[in-house]
């Protein structure tokens, strides 16, 4: 029969054996199974070659569409011609990465979009060196024009400032609230806050001695007791590497501020702290101007009988010991001095030109002596200097 054959070709073989007939061989290339042999397969090949065709259409209708879909979401990037002539303050926080960056800048109307800026931060090394702080920057500008204004310093807008060795408080305020035009007042008020400051504890609230002089560089926006508290930690930073404590913070303050005060060159500093040392030893009183002057509030070489004879913390003809706190705000090399003093037996010492800062010391009051009538005869010598 004719269905009965076609059936047989397709399920049996040639010999007439069934699908159940385990005992005799099948038709060539047969499986071990018993199932009919198949061609190679071309499937994987087929769906390999699909999906490189997808992958190449995406990325080509990604570089044509990109610009496209930027406009829809907001992105893209200004050209040079959209520039509105307006400039707008930046603020760059500290640490802020590429992202971090873009998004403020766009923020501000900088740049179009936080992405453009993240491109172009990819492409240009200089988007390291962007240091952190304000900047004043042109209103619609390209992502790469921004990046390297952003990554010149001298675009910074900061509030330099240098206080010198030995100013006191009253005076560094006065220098401070010239170069941020906060008033005076605001750096008063702030030294009052002893807590925001972070003062050692031996200082006792007294910011005096703490300001150290250096020069600064403070944020347009930083407040009186920022500024003041940045320069306290770096009076605390010298004190903490030269292993002072916290609770001998205040002493070794006192005697550097006497020394930034009585030292006109550095090879003396040492030798002025070891005769502070040595006649608190004795115990010998100071009898220094420099402390009766401050007392004063005046900025003179030598004093007054009267002056000499008042009685308060800081008079060292009329105290024992030293004065009740600094005089002055000291710098790094007195710092040192005060706290590792030279070595020698000097009880006493002047300074006989005070236009060359040439002093003598000397181990007895009779030398000295000798010593002061140089010093009274240069005085003579420049009337109006002592």
């Amino acid at each position: 029969m004719t269905d009965q054959h076609l059936s047989d070709s397709i399920f049996g073989g040639r010999d007439g054996s069934g699908p159940g007939d385990h005992g005799r061989g099948g038709t060539m290339g047969a499986s071990p199974t018993g199932r009919p042999p198949h061609r190679r397969r071309r499937g994987p090949l087929l769906i390999l070659l699909l999906l490189v065709a997808l992958a190449a259409a995406v990325l080509v209708a990604g570089l044509v569409l990109k610009p496209v879909v930027a406009g829809f979401l907001g992105g893209g990037d200004y050209a040079a011609s959209d520039a509105t002539g307006k400039k707008v303050p930046v603020t760059i926080a500290a640490n802020a990465n590429g992202r971090a960056i873009g998004d403020t800048l766009e923020k501000a109307g900088v740049v179009k979009s936080a992405g453009a800026f993240v491109d172009a931060a990819r492409e240009d090394t200089r988007a390291q060196s962007i240091q952190p702080g304000d900047y004043l920057m042109a209103e619609h500008q390209p992502a790469k024009a921004a990046l390297a204004y952003l990554a010149d310093p001298k675009n910074r807008v900061v509030k330099r400032v240098t206080v010198p060795e030995g100013m006191r408080a009253s005076e560094v305020y006065k220098v401070l609230s010239k170069a941020s035009g906060i008033p005076v007042a605001d750096y008063e008020k702030a030294a009052k806050n002893t807590a925001a400051l972070n003062l050692p504890s031996s200082a006792k609230g007294n910011v005096e001695g703490y300001l150290f002089p250096s020069s600064y560089e403070f944020n347009a926006k930083s407040t009186a007791a920022e500024q003041l508290a940045a320069m306290v930690a770096k009076t605390k930073d010298v004190l903490a590497e030269l292993g002072v404590s916290d609770g001998k913070a205040e002493r070794a303050i006192i005697i550097a501020s006497i020394v930034e005060s009585e030292s006109r060159l550095d090879a003396d500093r040492g030798k002025v702290a070891r005769v502070l040392e040595n006649r608190l030893a004795v115990p010998m009183r100071l009898q220094l101007d420099s402390t009766v002057a401050y007392a004063t509030g005046k900025r003179v070489i030598t004093t007054t009988d009267e002056e000499r004879a008042q009685v308060n913390g800081y008079n060292t003809y009329t105290r024992d010991g030293l004065p009740v706190g600094p005089i002055g705000n000291p710098g790094e090399a007195s710092i040192k001095a005060a706290v590792n003093p030279a070595q020698g037996p000097w009880l006493f010492f002047v300074t006989i030109d005070p236009a060359t800062g040439e002093t003598v010391f000397t181990e007895n009051k009779e030398d000295h002596d000798k010593a002061v009538l140089q010093f009274q005869a240069w005085c003579q010598a420049h009337k109006g200097q002592c």
